[in-house]
């Protein structure tokens, strides 16, 4: 597998969040690897779009968003479900992408479908925060051949908070997969 490099990450994060599609995130535990396809995500654009963590500016919690492009930001939610995003664009705009669902290629124990579900069936936690993920052990790769797919536009899903953002069309799916999250 070649893994994906600090320059597919630098780029604008609508773009690599579409992009992101189709590839397979990998995370060796206890030297077996685990493999996912991303078949969903959304995009986070930085301190100006209201459903970012980065909206509230530099915290303990957000400064690997701002950090360097190509890192994992992994935080917790409801006290309870670790959610992972993909550091996105020049370091200093706070942009990242989430990685919404997966489809299950080799070792993954447990359901995929869901931020959540996935770090837990991935192995994925708050120890894996500002990752570099073009390491050996916790990475992004293309696949050996790259199928075909159409992407679906929706909104993001749990953002009723932010206003207007919360309608924009930044969550992005591999159409008819059965691992999406949601349709």
């Amino acid at each position: 597998m070649k893994k994906l490099d600090h320059d597919f990450y630098v780029r604008g994060t609508t773009t690599v969040a579409q992009e992101l599609l189709g590839k397979l995130l990998v995370h060796r535990v206890d030297g077996v690897e685990r493999v996912g396809r991303i078949v969903e995500t959304e995009a986070y654009l930085g301190a100006h779009d209201l459903a970012a963590h980065s909206s509230k500016g530099v915290t303990k919690r957000t400064q690997v968003m701002y950090g360097p492009p190509g890192r994992a930001y992994v935080y917790l939610i409801y006290g309870m479900h670790h959610c992972m995003n993909v550091v996105t664009e020049p370091e200093g705009n706070g942009s990242a992408v989430l990685i919404r669902a997966l489809e299950p290629v080799a070792n993954l124990p447990g359901n995929t479908k869901g931020p959540g579900l996935l770090c837990k069936a991935m192995g994925i936690d708050r120890s894996l925060d500002a990752h570099d993920l073009t390491s050996d052990n916790f990475y992004i790769a293309e696949p050996e051949s790259r199928d075909r797919f159409g992407i679906v536009k929706r909104p993001r899903i749990g953002v009723a908070y932010a206003g207007d953002w919360a309608h924009e069309l930044l969550r992005f799916y591999i159409g008819g997969n059965a691992f999406v999250s949601r349709s």
